[in-house]
C-alpha cells in the first residue's frame, strides 16, 4: 500500500508542476505518468542496487528514453516530458538537510549529506546524458 501512495504522490506532484508551468492539456497526463514511472523505476532499481545514486541513474536513464520517444510521437520537445517526469527524483530533502547542518555548524554531517546530494544529482544528470545519447545514436543508425 505504501508503494501505491508513493507512486500516486509522484503522479500528482508531476501533474502539479505541469499545471504550474502551463503545459498543454494534451500532454499533461503523459508528463504526470512519467513522474509515476520514474518513481516506479527508482523503487524497482532499489530492490536490486544498494547505491542510491545508481538507482537515480537507472531511473533517469529509463525516463529519459520515455521522454525522447514521446517527443518523437507527439512532435514536441523532449523537455516537456522529461522535466515533470524527473520531479519526483529531485533530492530536495537531502539538499535541505545539508544546508540545515551547515547553518547549525555541524560540518561533518553537512559534508556527508552534501556529498550524498551531489552524487544523487550527478546520477540524474548522467542518466539524462546517457539516455539522450542512446536515443540520438539510434536515430542516426536508423537513418543510415
Amino acid at each position: 500500500m505504501e508503494m501505491v501512495i508513493q507512486v500516486a504522490s509522484a503522479f500528482v506532484g508531476s501533474l502539479g508542476f505541469e499545471l504550474l508551468f502551463r503545459v498543454k492539456r494534451d500532454k499533461l497526463f503523459l508528463g504526470a505518468l512519467g513522474g509515476a514511472l520514474s518513481w516506479i523505476f527508482y523503487l524497482g532499481a532499489a530492490e536490486f542496487v544498494r547505491q542510491e545514486a545508481v538507482c537515480y541513474f537507472i531511473s533517469t536513464l529509463l525516463i529519459t528514453l520515455y521522454a525522447e520517444i514521446l517527443a518523437r510521437l507527439k512532435k514536441s520537445p523532449a523537455t516537456i516530458f522529461l522535466v515533470p517526469s524527473t520531479i519526483p527524483l529531485i533530492p530536495g530533502g537531502s539538499l535541505y538537510h545539508a544546508m540545515e547542518y551547515t547553518v547549525q555548524g555541524q560540518w561533518e554531517q553537512a559534508a556527508s549529506t552534501g556529498k550524498s546530494t551531489l552524487l544523487l544529482a550527478a546520477g540524474i544528470a548522467l542518466g539524462m546524458m546517457v539516455g539522450t545519447f542512446i536515443m540520438r545514436s539510434c536515430l542516426v543508425a536508423a537513418k543510415k
